[in-house]
């Protein structure tokens, strides 16, 4: 393949991971919307789409691994597919976790939050700018701005904390609210590990640029 060819398919490859990363952070935010105002229809519709963002990354994944297999290409060009690839999957997993809140608040059914959501849309909007974040720092090679987003995950992570200390109390003091407590907690747990995921874009976002294998934060779960 000569050169002007392969930078396209690289260029294409990239534009897709790219619009399937803006199809997750709907995916996200619409979840978490239609939990907060108890759409049924909406988180359906959401557990729906995730096989369309399932399909995408397994078209990227072929792709990659077309471009490995026919190509055999070195160094930059290796390092740009394998990133891709890996980045595909962890869309996919927020597409999962996406999922998963919507599942939750069909679990929830018609009955209203144990609380008034708060701190879990904070922690939604802040995933999803960090999974925004990524992405332009994928498409400008910005280092800066990788590096911002794993810096960010900390704040998530704090917000889980709140989240879960608060929750606990509900529990400890009334153990009729566990259950409604529970499916909380794993909304905040689902959007905590949305911003791991997109703190491992960023690293892969410095390998992609550096050469160099990265872990800036490490998960606690």
């Amino acid at each position: 393949m000569p050169r002007e060819e392969l930078d396209q398919q690289l260029n294409m490859l990239q534009q897709d991971v790219v619009t399937l990363a803006g199809v997750v952070e709907k995916a996200v935010q619409r979840a978490v919307d239609a939990l907060k105002r108890r759409d049924l229809e909406a988180s359906q519709q959401v557990v729906a789409e995730d096989d369309y963002i399932d399909q995408k990354r397994f078209e990227i994944e072929d792709r990659c691994i077309d471009l490995i297999a026919t190509q055999q290409p070195m160094a930059r060009d290796l390092r740009s597919i394998i990133a891709l690839l890996h980045i595909g999957v962890e869309l996919e997993r927020m597409g999962d976790y996406a999922e998963g809140i919507a599942k939750i608040s069909l679990l929830m059914g018609d009955a209203p939050p144990l609380k008034p959501l708060i701190d879990i849309p904070r922690m939604a909007d802040k995933a999803t700018v960090m999974l925004r974040d990524s992405m332009d720092s994928l498409l400008n090679r910005d280092l800066v701005k990788a590096q911002h987003v794993c810096q960010s995950d900390d704040d998530v992570d704090e917000l889980y904390d709140q989240v879960y200390r608060e929750l606990l109390l509900f529990m400890i003091q009334d153990p009729s609210t566990i259950q409604r407590a529970t499916y909380l907690l794993w909304v905040a747990h689902d959007l905590e590990r949305i911003a791991d995921r997109a703190t491992n874009i960023a690293e892969r976002v410095i390998f992609l640029v550096t050469g160099k294998l990265v872990e800036i934060n490490v998960s606690r779960y």
